[in-house]
């Protein structure tokens, strides 16, 4: 797939001539559609090869899809190589190809298992390392927060006041302590723990509680609720070295001597947190979670598949890095499942897919048009193609093992992760299995964070990025600009990686987000 254009972004102007592929990608040589890398108004003629001319029948907003030959009504149109929908209308070569000529296709596919297998080669030169906070359990931490975790909603008006005494300068005496964060929730109380909603939030609640990135833990409940802090803490198997304190507002005698004997807890674990010092970590310790929001029609082409280059070097090291988002990846499971390490692994994938189609229905939904309003705006059109975008951030590795939601990840290589789409959500469960790096991909402006573990946001247009810069912290736009090479940004992403893990601080992370982005799934009856 070829990505770099030439020329500069600007208008074509109707009437003008200049060539197909300094305006457009066509990622695919039996793609219908190009993507426009410029607005493209209405008249324009572009020289495709020799002589030939395409006329644009209709405006094509930058990001959008351009046919670059007739489509016949209910016949695919395709994208990527792969089927993105079909036409419910003729589609002519220079129409602008969205929601009104593209519609939903369910693609009977042939699921194979393992068939695309690869095992990505560690890259030339010096193995990289980071520096990282070594716990006693040897799982490395790439932060050292304090964290108060809620058991139930009734007590996170409590943790968010403990957490606020330790707001500003009185942390300056604790240079290596990160922060002191508040993970509080909306449920707790009337969810049977036993249910699967309940199971879920328990192993939300203990993944975030084992996390290497959590040095001091206070755990803190209401008293009555159905999910005690008991619950939260039987059988969970703490690193040693964490620091462990646990409180109830009813038997501390309300909110006022709670937050003050909260706060006294805290107070007591900071020394010995203060006291940790980062050291040199091999690149296999890294446990990278992958994502993105707010996508456009360039995510598939620039950040997505720059942040698989990076994801392809740490498997290719013995990390571990590992895909979310099922609704996002649905109409594109089996480019997965022809990666699957074993027929059980592209099997247990496939089960979540159609654990999926029955929740979507029952909720009277479906998963034939995730895409939202935003991701319209900017070129998407159908859940097919978006899914084919955001598998890209997976690389090419081999899948090694499919994780339920806030499971630990624990296989080493590329791994992927039932969650939702919603992005705080599907972070909150990479979190929970262990990632202590996040990168986030976005086309049209995320502004997510996280804590207690860094997030890294990568742009995937130039405009926006230049709109929101500081909120973003790489451009993979210069693919499409033509200044980097997808290889290129991917190494660059990879660098930053390494960066943030030795504690360079993410442009989120300067403005104290991810508190609010701490959003665990909630699934089953609330009695």
């Amino acid at each position: 797939m070829s990505v770099a254009r030439r020329g500069t972004p600007g208008t074509g102007s109707a009437g003008t001539g200049m060539a197909l592929a300094e305006c457009t990608l066509r990622l695919r040589a039996d793609d219908d559609v190009a993507v426009a890398t410029r607005d493209l108004q209405s008249g324009t003629v572009l020289h495709t090869d020799g002589a030939a001319t395409l006329e644009v029948t209709q405006s094509v907003p930058r990001g959008h899809k351009l046919a670059v030959r007739p489509v016949a009504v209910g016949q695919p149109v395709r994208k990527y190589g792969q089927v993105i929908g079909r036409a419910t209308v003729p589609i002519a070569a220079g129409d602008h190809v969205h929601t009104h000529n593209l519609g939903m296709d369910d693609v009977a596919h042939d699921y194979e298992f393992g068939t695309a297998r690869v095992r990505p080669p560690a890259p030339e030169g010096p193995r990289p390392t980071f520096r990282g906070y070594r716990r006693a359990d040897g799982r490395v931490g790439t932060r050292n927060y304090v964290a108060i975790l809620t058991s139930v909603n009734c007590s996170a008006s409590s943790a968010k006041l403990i957490a606020d005494q330790f707001r500003g300068p009185v942390l300056d005496a604790y240079p290596h302590v990160d922060g002191v964060v508040a993970l509080t929730h909306t449920s707790g109380c009337g969810l049977v723990p036993t249910s699967e909603g309940g199971q879920m939030l328990l192993r939300t609640l203990r993944g975030y509680a084992t996390h290497p990135n959590v040095a001091g833990l206070l755990v803190l409940g209401l008293g009555c609720e159905m999910i005690q802090v008991d619950q939260v803490l039987d059988g969970l198997e703490l690193p040693a070295d964490t620091l462990l304190e646990q409180l109830t507002v009813q038997e501390s005698g309300g909110i006022r001597r709670t937050v003050r004997a909260g706060v006294e807890a805290i107070e007591r674990m900071l020394p010995a947190i203060d006291a940790r010092r980062r050291e040199e970590c091999d690149v296999s310790e890294l446990v990278l979670g992958l994502n993105c929001g707010g996508s456009d029609g360039y995510s598939g082409i620039t950040a997505n598949p720059a942040l698989g280059h990076a994801s392809d070097a740490l498997v290719a090291y013995g990390a571990r890095s590992v895909l979310a988002e099922t609704p996002e990846v649905y109409g594109a499971e089996h480019l997965l499942t022809r990666r699957a390490v074993s027929p059980e692994v592209g099997q247990r994938l496939l089960d979540r897919i159609t654990w999926w189609r029955r929740y979507a229905e029952e909720g009277q939904g479906t998963l034939d048009n995730n895409p939202s309003p935003g991701n319209k705006a900017g070129g998407l059109t159908t859940i097919l193609e978006k899914s084919l975008g955001a598998v890209a951030k997976g690389g090419a590795a081999e899948l090694s093992a499919v994780y339920h939601y806030a499971e630990p990840i624990d296989t080493p290589g590329f791994g992927f992760m039932d969650t939702p789409g919603y992005d705080p959500v599907s972070v909150t469960g990479l979190i929970a299995g262990g990632a202590n790096v996040v990168v986030f991909t976005t086309g049209r402006g995320s502004v997510l964070g996280g804590k207690p573990t860094p997030v890294i946001k990568v742009a995937t247009n130039t405009p926006m990025y230049l709109r929101m810069a500081e909120d973003m912290d790489l451009n993979a736009g210069r693919i499409v600009d033509g200044e980097a090479t997808l290889e290129q940004v991917g190494e660059e992403i990879l660098t930053k990686i390494l960066a943030v893990a030795s504690g360079e601080q993410t442009v989120s992370e300067e403005l104290d987000l991810g508190q609010d982005e701490f959003i665990p799934w909630q699934l089953g009856t609330v009695t």
